[in-house]
């Protein structure tokens, strides 16, 4: 009987940590939707407004819908947010698009496009990344509006319509927090046969 019980309890295991690496699962994120990463038409409030109504968590995707040699997605601290400069950038320059960021890390976060003007008229990104679901969501970070001037002749905005929500690339199979319930998961399901052999 103490046998039977022992091999019940090893299944219940599994299975519970079969079920952990399910539920640390990422969500992908297209920015901006169907509007994609582009010069916005109002401004800076459209990438703010998108991310007020999202949580971002640890391991989460983020896809920056854009057009290779149009836009580009770098991200930086905020003091360079803030001012729309590539000063101090975090990481590598993102030039080819569709560009999928996964997200490692808690804390403000913030991208923008270095092209011409294009952060200063509005495209650009500031989350708030928590580490677990049960977080609430964070309040919307506060993005000061720049506005250009009328006579600026150095850039033009993009249009209006980016890529669309179908044409998303799949995640990139990073690594993310999930990666050791993955890697234990893994190994108690391939042992759960020798297991198995052993008890019959």
């Amino acid at each position: 009987m103490a046998r039977f019980i022992m091999y019940i309890l090893f299944f219940v295991i599994i299975n519970a940590v079969a079920l952990m690496q399910f539920t640390a699962a990422q969500t992908v994120h297209v920015v901006g939707d169907d509007l994609g990463w582009i010069v916005p038409q109002n401004g800076a409030t459209a990438y703010s407004n998108w991310a007020a109504s999202k949580r971002f968590l640890v391991g989460d995707i983020l896809v920056f819908n854009f057009t290779t040699n149009e836009h580009d997605v770098l991200q930086v601290p905020k003091a360079s947010f803030d001012e729309c400069s590539d000063d101090n950038p975090i990481g590598n320059m993102l030039i080819n698009g569709p560009a999928n960021v996964t997200l490692n890390s808690t804390g403000e976060q913030y991208y923008i496009c270095t092209i011409g003007r294009h952060c200063e008229l509005g495209q650009r990104l500031a989350i708030t990344v928590s580490a677990t679901s049960s977080s609430p969501l964070p309040a919307p970070s506060p993005t000061t509006p720049t506005t250009p001037s009328p006579t600026s002749n150095d850039c033009t905005p993009a249009p209006t319509s980016g890529p669309t929500a179908g044409s998303i690339p799949a995640p990139d199979a990073t690594p993310n927090s999930s990666s050791s319930s993955s890697v234990l998961a893994t190994l108690l399901l391939s042992m759960f046969p020798i297991f198995i052999g052993l008890i019959f």
